[in-house]
């Protein structure tokens, strides 16, 4: 029985999952801010005893590997890595968009007459990482950064209707205004990495568990304060 522990860190939702044979069996989740770091390795304990399976007996790890927030994704990635090299057992990655569409499809939120699915993960202000998918989940576009416009995607909602889906829908739904667009705020979900992940265990795709690092898109830039540790 193939069983495979999937984590999701990359927006504001902490979630973890277990899957055998292809069906979730665990599932853990947790929208307290910056709680990542602290509850990632908790609720994968917490899976492992509820269903009496050790980390050994798993056949892989996959954790999401962005785009979306720099410290969740550092979580996941540092989580997995730490499971895999005590586990002995291999690495797997999906990327954060794949998630969304997937999840899209495996909840029923695909509108009727649907031709595109953009997932979005907010970046800041009117930008969001984002790619074109077709209905059935083939990826059409690059990931890239993008700033919201009215005009943007004009050319695929003038085909028909377009989900948009993630945690830079809503904003975008500020500024898009076209009828056939359709927008779902939410949080991408460890359990709707199930259908990649297998995907990808079963054609071997595994990760080099020393080197792999998450998919940022954009490298991070610390932030100084220019307030003094007195307030002046």
């Amino acid at each position: 029985m193939d069983t495979i522990i999937l984590i999701e860190t990359s927006t504001g939702l902490c979630s973890t999952a277990m899957a055998r044979d292809g069906k979730i069996i665990s599932y853990k989740e947790s929208t307290e801010p910056r709680s990542h770091a602290s509850l990632t390795a908790v609720f994968i304990k917490e899976m492992l005893d509820e269903t009496g399976i050790g980390p050994a007996e798993c056949n892989a790890v996959c954790v999401s590997m962005g785009p979306g927030s720099y410290t969740g994704l550092r979580v996941g990635v540092s989580t997995a890595k730490g499971l895999c090299f005590g586990a002995g057992i291999p690495l797997l990655a999906v990327g954060t968009l794949d998630t969304l569409v997937w999840q899209a499809k495996s909840e029923g939120l695909i509108p009727e007459g649907c031709r595109y699915i953009i997932p979005m993960i907010d970046a800041r202000r009117m930008e969001v990482y984002t790619a074109v998918f077709s209905a059935d989940g083939r990826q059409l576009t690059e990931t890239a950064p993008l700033i919201v416009s009215e005009d943007s995607f004009g050319n695929y909602l003038d085909e028909g209707p377009v989900l948009f889906i993630g945690d830079g829908a809503g904003k975008t739904a500020s500024v898009i205004r076209h009828p056939d667009a359709h927008f779902i705020q939410c949080c991408p979900k460890a359990s709707s990495m199930l259908v990649p992940a297998m995907t990808e265990y079963k054609e071997k795709r595994f990760k080099d568990v020393a080197y792999f690092e998450p998919f940022y898109l954009k490298e991070f830039v610390a932030t100084v304060s220019r307030k003094s540790v007195l307030g002046k």
